[in-house]
């Protein structure tokens, strides 16, 4: 549901702001801590929380333009700050709470932070990592002063948060992201949906995730709607949450989805909620997907995204013309187009890299702080490089093929790890799967397949190495595989290759697969 003037908000704070006094007693946030308190914040108080910790920051010396490190897990408090930040003018830094001392440093250090604001428990890593200023999310409730009749705030243009990339490939990049990009991602995201004011997201995914801000928090206030926030994410506990929280969508990764399925038994209460699609990303076998929809009554519909696009450029539509296996059409308000290593167009049904174009710090984002090298390499033609490997068929669905430096180079053969962790993941003891390459002295480079078994389940690394013999050209079968208890993540599960790259090196072909 729209309001007067909603075409053109100028930020976050201005929609929070309208739908404040629209609907001042109308849910904003439904907060479960770990223990199972819910905390419930209508839109009205989440102003005056945003308020008072805006002007609590400006006592501390936080002024526009400043950045304001914030580390900690999912709590109100994040969001305090978050809008706190943008009613001051300053920029917020979001960072995964499980930084070590030199991540911190380094990202206080790229950010040229003022200030730290950190849960209890990471009082001495801010302190260890820095000199700025330190404080906690206590002290933060200890200090603030609710006001009765908050101030309206100044609509704020220009940079709101810089958000690190994971830093798997190289150290981690803040990308730039605007008011104006918070803005139209949530309108498109609301707009693809058809959300209305009805709409609530359970958000179990990390709030510092672009994820969690762009899809869910920032469309939700484009309507008016709600969100349910989780401490963390808890497989065991998300099928209750999904009906007990109420909410109607829902957003995850493929991980954490089969996690769901193989931590907990199908309940006949699964379906009692009120979800009707969940969105994710990245690779689910038609079993997993089959049964996940079966048991939850709820569409998974698939998108593509980066932090760097900001709007996703590829998105399901959720009906029935939803392609689950594919990562969606087009959205408007991006160009896309696929190249080969030449740069030059290439058909559809052939595999290309995708390129992004989109009015920069406003569809996309201008760039990476402070790194004007990196941000030419990313934006070198206005042509934002995603280093994705997708192709299209006729009907104009894409599907994603791979990483470009995922691809194995094998005998002078280019092999997909997303192909064949796609056909390990549909052997029936198999949970999910990773697969590289590595260095060999003949064949360029081996792959090795990481495999984790579902709980209870058994098969050995030749049984999986004769599966996918029966199911991939020989030059794509799986030198060696390992069987392991998990796979090393990042805060929103995707699989950390370059872990698993740094643990394991082949000098020479492993036998096994012929």
């Amino acid at each position: 549901m729209l309001l007067d003037g909603d075409e053109h908000p100028a930020d976050a704070n201005t929609l929070l702001d309208r739908r404040a006094a629209a609907s001042p007693t109308a849910p904003f946030l439904v907060f479960e801590d770990d223990d199972g308190n819910i905390t419930e914040i209508t839109y009205a108080e989440q102003v005056r929380r945003a308020t008072a910790t805006a002007e609590l920051l400006a006592r501390l010396g936080v002024g526009v333009g400043d950045r304001v490190h914030l580390m900690t897990a999912n709590c109100p408090q994040f969001l305090d700050v978050w809008f706190g930040c943008g009613r001051l003018g300053a920029v917020t830094v979001p960072v995964n709470p499980l930084s070590t001392v030199a991540e911190t440093a380094h990202q206080l250090r790229e950010s040229r932070a003022v200030l730290s604001v950190v849960a209890p428990t990471l009082r001495d890593t801010a302190l260890a990592a820095g000199s700025v200023p330190v404080l906690t999310t206590v002290e933060l409730n200890e200090r603030r002063q609710l006001p009765n009749s908050p101030t309206p705030h100044a609509a704020r243009d220009g940079l709101a948060a810089i958000m690190f990339t994971s830093g798997t490939t190289s150290a981690p990049k803040g990308v730039r992201v605007t008011h104006a990009n918070y803005v139209r991602v949530g309108a498109a995201i609301a707009g693809h949906l058809a959300m209305s004011n009805s709409d609530r997201w359970l958000v179990t995914l990390p709030l510092f995730h672009a994820n969690a801000q762009y899809y869910c928090l920032m469309s939700a206030l484009t309507v008016g709607g709600s969100v349910a926030l989780t401490s963390r994410f808890s497989a065991s506990r998300w099928p209750r949450q999904a009906r007990t929280l109420r909410p109607t969508l829902a957003s995850l990764f493929a991980a954490p989805v089969r996690m769901v399925l193989a931590r907990t038994k199908p309940d006949a209460a699964d379906a009692a909620n009120e979800l009707r699609l969940v969105l994710f990303a990245q690779n689910l076998a038609p079993a997993q997907v089959e049964e996940f929809e079966s048991r939850f009554g709820a569409l998974l519909v698939q998108l593509y995204g980066m932090t760097e696009t900001v709007l996703p450029p590829f998105v399901n539509p959720p009906d029935s013309r939803r392609s689950w296996d594919s990562i969606g059409r087009p959205l408007p308000h991006l160009e896309i187009r696929l190249v080969d290593a030449d740069g030059r167009p290439v058909s559809p049904g052939t595999t290309g890299e995708l390129h992004v174009r989109g009015n920069p710090g406003v569809d996309i984002t201008d760039g990476y702080d402070g790194r004007p090298a990196e941000t030419a390499a990313l934006l070198p033609d206005g042509w934002l490089r995603t280093g994705d490997l997708v192709r299209m068929d006729d009907d104009g669905r894409a599907y994603f093929v791979d990483r470009a430096k995922d691809m194995v180079k094998r005998a002078g053969e280019n092999v997909s790890a997303t192909e064949v962790e796609q056909v390990i993941g549909t052997h029936p003891a198999v949970l999910e799967a990773a697969v590289h390459g590595v260095p060999d002295e003949v064949y360029d480079e081996a792959i090795v397949a990481h495999v984790v078994l579902k709980p209870g389940d058994e098969t050995t690394p030749e049984e999986l190495i004769a599966w996918c013999r029966r199911h991939l050209s020989t030059f794509k079968i799986p030198d060696q595989v390992i069987v392991r208890a998990e796979l090393p993540r990042t805060s929103v599960g995707k699989i950390r290759k370059d872990v698993l790259r740094a643990e394991l090196a082949l000098p020479h072909r492993t036998a096994g697969a012929s």
